[in-house]
């Protein structure tokens, strides 16, 4: 698919030169709808729903899915059959209201990005009388994700409109929007249909693999790994034989008798198996190869090397909590330095790009030329008051509500804030320069800072750091929706206001699913929620705390070596770019330290399959790779909470 740029200016003069010429040959903000009620409603729902797969993603593999395109081709199909089967109530969906649209979406979708699936569990883990109640934490998220919103303002007439920085992803999906409603559907019809297909399938898998009904009980297995399941709980089933779809399975508990390394059992003492879910298949279908093959050789060296021989030696104990807790407990001095360092180098080497950032300060400022006329942009960009306003509410009201409920001294707090603004301005940049927005080394600054200012104080540590954290996520989120519209002739102010409806879907769904899947701190570092985003910010939170000798002196050792492999490979990275793909990422091979074999094994077979299919059929991979594994993680986790919700509401056994 090409990706279309705007036309060449010749040499424009001055910033106000580029931003006429937009206005004048690409801004359609006064010709077609943009803001409407149907694109608002549409945008909060698929935002709420894919919030929901995220928080489960999230707590499961700990990081999060892109909101926008997928959203954009669902609500294009849904409108689509909208207006054929009722024309007269359903116009013309048009790109500029998709783009809204989208906005919304994606706002809500990243909402798990402001302490989620990271800082509150971590808190949880380390400090659970300090964690307050789910309004306080639904407000806490809310404000801190509205003040990256706010402080994206500025930086976007510069980033954006002056210095024309790239943002990888506002492209894509500017150009998304374009294919969709320029080909008349054709492409948009089939991506979506496959994106449903795999919903259900997901969903399906789910449900028979977790609900634990009454109605579907399981009274008989067959012999074999491959056998299948009588169904007698429910005298209307009783003759169906469903396939057996074990929760973890390589390929039954036959093979437990003979697979094993030394006298450790793979899938029980190891975690080494295949989990009988296709979401991380899917999940490893999209994150490509390289991150995939970094993950599997991360997986064996920990679980088939490293935790034999320290179980051995007594370092790692065979009883108390399950395989994977016992082990992560070890491991994660392994892999938490190890993404540490490669994230804080690369951004420390990026310097040009953070200095330019800081230049930027000055110029988001800077006054515009004296005697010039009326500029048109004023009436469609976002208003300085609305800045200004909104960063000092908002401001105080984490400043205040930091020091209540989390215990955050308030000067500690200004600050938080105003390095916060300091480093939102650097993520902006670097999403737009580079389209990764370096949220963990950016909140790892902050842990580190406020390590030194109030050492030992784990609580102050770990929700300054949620403020960077969360201002940084939105912040570069907004400025890449931003960039979409700015390519596709949008009115920012309206995309504005369409993020602000997105995180506040965010905020009423994200917090309580959170709680409905994690009710107590129990729960995080099992296999079944290993948070290994919230395990790395316990990690920083722990070793700033309580220093490097209370560490086992294996575990001193493996943060040393996982610290200086960071370093290495980035370095090597940056020495040979062309060897790149050959050169394990430290972003995978540090986070097979931090979750469970299954899932690194599961998405190693996803990636596999996706990049054999991409080299056998290039262009159905192109159309169906991402849609049909979007649809199968966001089934499977709809799913998963779907039955959280059932249980709690005692329809479903626990």
């Amino acid at each position: 698919m090409a990706i279309e740029t705007l036309p060449k200016v010749e040499t424009p003069r001055s910033p106000e030169d580029i931003e006429r010429h937009w206005f004048e040959n690409v801004y359609a903000g006064d010709r077609m709808p943009q803001l409407t009620l149907r694109a608002i409603v549409m945008g909060m729902l698929l935002g709420a729903i894919m919030s929901l797969s995220n928080v489960y993603v999230g707590l499961k593999a700990g990081w999060g899915l892109g909101v926008a395109i997928t959203s954009a081709i669902l609500a294009f199909a849904a409108f689509s059959a909208l207006r054929r089967l009722f024309p007269r109530f359903f116009p013309e969906f048009s790109i500029l209201e998709n783009n809204a649209m989208a906005s919304c979406a994606s706002a809500a979708g990243y909402m798990t990005g402001a302490g989620v699936v990271n800082a509150i569990p971590a808190l949880m883990m380390l400090r659970p009388e300090a964690v307050p109640g789910t309004g306080v934490l639904m407000v806490w998220v809310g404000v801190v994700s509205m003040l990256g919103v706010f402080l994206a303002v500025p930086a976007k007439r510069q980033m954006i409109n002056i210095e024309q920085l790239r943002f990888p992803s506002g492209i894509a999906a500017a150009t998304t929007l374009r294919t969709l409603h320029q080909e008349g559907g054709g492409t948009a019809a089939r991506q979506a249909k496959s994106l449903g297909l795999g919903v259900l399938l997901g969903a399906i898998i789910t449900w028979f693999r977790d609900s634990n009904a009454a109605w579907i009980k399981v009274t008989e297995w067959g012999q074999s790994g491959f056998g299948w399941a009588k169904v007698t709980g429910n005298p209307w089933l009783s003759w169906i034989q469903w396939p057996r779809l074990p929760g973890q399975w390589l390929p039954g508990e036959w093979i437990e008798g003979w697979w094993r390394i030394g006298k450790y059992r793979l899938r029980q003492d190891l975690t080494l198996s295949f989990e009988g879910s296709l979401l991380f298949v899917a999940t490893g279908a999209i994150m490509g190869f390289r991150q995939a093959w970094s993950l599997m050789l991360g997986t064996v060296i920990n679980y088939a090397v490293l935790a034999p021989i320290m179980m051995n030696a007594g370092v790692i104990p065979l009883t108390g909590g399950g395989a994977f807790r016992r082990i992560s407990t070890w491991s994660l001095w392994i892999g938490v330095p190890m993404m540490v360092t490669s994230g804080l180098l690369l951004f420390f080497i990026q310097w040009k790009t953070v200095v330019r950032a800081f230049s930027t300060i000055t110029a988001m400022f800077r006054p515009r030329r004296a005697g010039r006329v009326e500029d048109p942009m004023d009436r469609i960009e976002v208003p300085g008051s609305w800045f200004v306003g909104g960063v000092v509410t908002l401001g105080v009201i984490t400043v205040w509500v930091g020091h209540h409920f989390l215990h955050i001294q308030y000067w500690m707090g200004v600050i938080a804030v105003l390095v916060t603004f300091l480093l939102v301005v650097v993520a902006g940049r670097a999403t737009g320069e580079t389209d990764i927005t370096p949220t963990g080394p950016l909140s790892k600054i902050t842990q580190l800072t406020f390590g030194a200012l109030a050492p030992g104080n784990i609580a102050t540590n770990l929700m300054t750091a949620n403020i960077t954290a969360g201002a940084c996520t939105h912040a570069g989120d907004l400025l890449t929706d931003l960039k979409s519209g700015y390519l596709l002739g949008a009115k920012p102010r309206q995309q504005f206001i369409a993020q602000f409806f997105g995180v506040l879907v965010g905020t009423l769904v994200v917090v309580p699913v959170f709680f409905l899947l994690i009710p107590n701190a129990s729960l995080l570092g099992t296999e079944q929620w290993p948070a290994p985003a919230a395990q790395v910010w316990r990690g920083v939170a722990e070793l700033l705390a309580k220093g490097v000798g209370a560490l086992h002196p294996t575990a001193r050792i493996g943060l040393v070596i996982g610290g200086s492999l960071g370093i290495i490979f980035t370095l090597l990275e940056l020495a040979f770019p062309k060897a790149k793909k050959f050169i394990p990422s430290c972003t995978g091979l540090g986070l097979a330290f931090t979750i469970t074999g299954y899932y690194s094994v599961s998405m190693f077979i996803g990636a596999l399959i996706a990049l054999l299919l991409e080299k056998a059929k290039p262009k159905v991979a192109a159309e169906y790779v991402v849609p049909v594994s979007s649809g199968i993680i966001a089934g499977e986790s709809l799913m998963g909470v779907g039955i959280a919700l059932l249980a709690v509401l005692h329809v479903l056994e626990p």
